[in-house]
């Protein structure tokens, strides 16, 4: 069965707040527009995952809900895993390789590095980055085709789909 995992890093968030750490940081006013405008662009593009995983931390959990609310889907379907803050790539593995076996399609919401090192692995080719040098740009999700269960998710298991930023 074929499995769509679709990765989606945080939109920009406002490093001049007053937040009392950067677990608390909210995205700005170009992060709140581009949030909406992924869960646009997923609506229209017809993508509309099963099962839903972010990170708690503010900027992720905002960036989840509005591109939730553009997809139409009810933001209490978003499961919020505190291991997602700042998740390298062997906790992420453990989220994939533990996904739901009947989900066909899932949603990571979360922070890089680990967002880059999750999509380069599994992936396992050249990916296009942006000009930061990043391949998961804030606002950025890709879609990865994989073929086997989630449990079995390894290095070079997956197909880049796409990769779409939100501008």
């Amino acid at each position: 069965m074929s499995r769509q995992l679709y990765i989606l890093r945080h939109a920009k968030s406002d490093w001049s707040t007053d937040a009392a750490n950067d677990f608390q940081r909210p995205l700005n006013d170009r992060g709140i527009r581009n949030a909406r405008k992924m869960g646009r662009w997923m609506a229209e593009q017809g993508i509309r995952p099963q099962t839903i995983i972010s990170s708690p931390a503010l900027r992720a959990w905002q960036t989840a809900t509005l591109a939730c609310n553009g997809l139409g889907i009810d933001e209490t379907r978003i499961q919020f895993e505190p291991e997602l803050y700042l998740a390298d790539l062997a906790t992420l593995m453990q989220t994939v390789n533990s996904l739901p076996a009947e989900s066909g399609s899932a949603m990571l919401v979360g922070h890089n590095p680990g967002l880059d090192q999750l999509v380069t692995y599994l992936a396992g080719n050249e990916l296009p980055v942006a000009p930061d040098g990043k391949v998961m740009a804030t606002a950025t999700l890709a879609q990865l085709q994989l073929d086997g269960d989630w449990s079995a998710a390894t290095e070079a298991d997956a197909t880049l789909v796409q990769l779409h930023r939100a501008r």
